[in-house]
């Protein structure tokens, strides 16, 4: 009986520690468990479309693009919402090519998505935004690069991550000018996105000086696009449409289809460099930029996708982390604090391009430096040195807020 008891009492003895710990004071408050992680959840939509066969195998575009870009970006939230006490989800929706989109939208809204990474044409942008006006729910526009998007049709749900071809051709008018290679032999295709970037190079050529001696069509005709006597008829081509231009410095091409920029490097009558479209471009993004820190996201990129981060990648990726990083700057994962605060002066988010991106009020694209790069290496970075603006020097790429038509239906 001694012994029952004696193995009683150290058995007490050994948990009134445990007891004494876990019971406050009195007068004392019970400490408090900490809090769970509050879910922020993030749609991404891709409409497919049918692709023309682009002229180089190296332009076939994957097919995560995008998606992977979102999905790195989706990582780099959630190492910030473990202090945050946030985390960040991401449900992909593809739509087939004519399938829609709009249903797939709704579909995401009503699994409690407010902010959707939007991969589409200008037109179906347009439609997903009317579709949702009133509710809240905040599109990113990561692919349309459509003047009409950010100008007349601009509406107050979306944001835009994808540069506009205004920025686009402003920086490479920059760089274009500075090189003093002023003058313009401009080619151009057929087809409405053509005659779209072809505006806007004519507007950066008067904007900052540059002079089109000439502007010549390339009439799409039927052939063969990759193949061994494709090449040889393409050598013999080439020269002969671009002889007799007048004096000039560069060719600047307007063909985003792709039906015959790629051609003209190397192959003009004159020994020129080739812009625009081909050849010397503007882009958000290239495989081979390495400066402010860039070579560290490269190298994630490459690990998680097997493969070179693309301008749309990271499009998507500026659009996924302004969600998080506003997120984590006002603690709140709801719509309200979230949408104001992405469109005010205190956000900025590092990315890469040697100063915070942020989004302009007028018409919310995203102002960003543009880089202008070859097939293999960037070559230099708009704004160029000398383009002033009174607030911000990269307010001089695009549309500025004195000549925006925007007004947020």
């Amino acid at each position: 009986m001694q012994v029952r008891q004696l193995a009683l009492l150290l058995l007490l003895l050994a948990a009134s520690p445990r007891c004494l710990a876990e019971t406050p004071a009195q007068g004392e408050a019970p400490q408090q468990q900490p809090a769970t992680a509050t879910t922020v959840p993030i749609g991404y939509l891709k409409q497919e479309v049918k692709k023309v066969i682009p002229l180089s195998r190296l332009k076939v575009e994957p097919e995560d693009i995008g998606i992977a870009g979102a999905e790195i970006a989706l990582t780099d939230n959630n190492t910030t919402g473990r202090f945050t006490k946030q985390q960040f989800t991401l449900e992909v929706e593809r739509v087939p090519v004519g399938g829609d989109a709009v249903e797939a939208l709704e579909k995401l809204v009503q699994r409690g998505h407010h902010y959707i990474v939007v991969d589409a044409l200008a037109e179906t942008l347009l439609r997903l935004s009317d579709a949702v006006k009133g509710k809240d729910v905040l599109l990113f526009n990561v692919r349309a690069s459509d003047e009409n998007l950010r100008e007349k049709d601009c509406r107050a749900n979306v944001l835009h991550t994808a540069p506009d071809r205004a920025m686009l051709a402003d920086a490479l008018a920059q760089y274009l000018v500075w090189k003093r290679w002023q003058r313009w032999l401009v080619v151009k295709g057929v087809f409405p996105e053509d005659l779209a970037y072809l505006d806007m190079v004519r507007r950066s050529a008067k904007r900052f000086g540059a002079t089109i001696v000439e502007e010549r069509e390339y009439k799409e005709t039927p052939g063969a696009r990759r193949s061994d006597s494709g090449e040889q008829q393409i050598q013999q081509q080439m020269p002969v449409f671009t002889q007799g231009a007048p004096s000039y410095d560069v060719v600047v091409v307007a063909d985003e289809r792709d039906v015959f920029g790629s051609y003209l490097p190397y192959r003009t009558w004159d020994p020129r460099p080739v812009a625009g479209t081909a050849g010397l471009q503007a882009m958000s993004w290239h495989p081979a930029h390495e400066q402010w820190g860039a070579t560290q996201m490269q190298n994630r990129f490459q690990r998680a996708a097997n493969r070179f981060m693309l301008p749309i990648d990271y499009q998507a990726w500026v659009a996924v982390r302004a969600i998080g990083e506003t997120a984590s700057r006002v603690g709140s994962g709801d719509f309200a604090p979230v949408s104001a605060f992405l469109r005010s002066d205190e956000f900025g988010l590092a990315a890469f391009k040697g100063q915070k991106v942020t989004f302009r009020r007028w018409d919310g694209q995203l102002r960003q430096p543009i880089i202008v790069a070859g097939p293999d290496l960037p070559v230099s970075t708009s704004p160029q040195e000398g383009f002033l603006h009174e607030h911000a020097e990269v307010d001089t790429l695009g549309i500025d807020e004195p000549e925006s038509e925007c007004k947020f239906q």
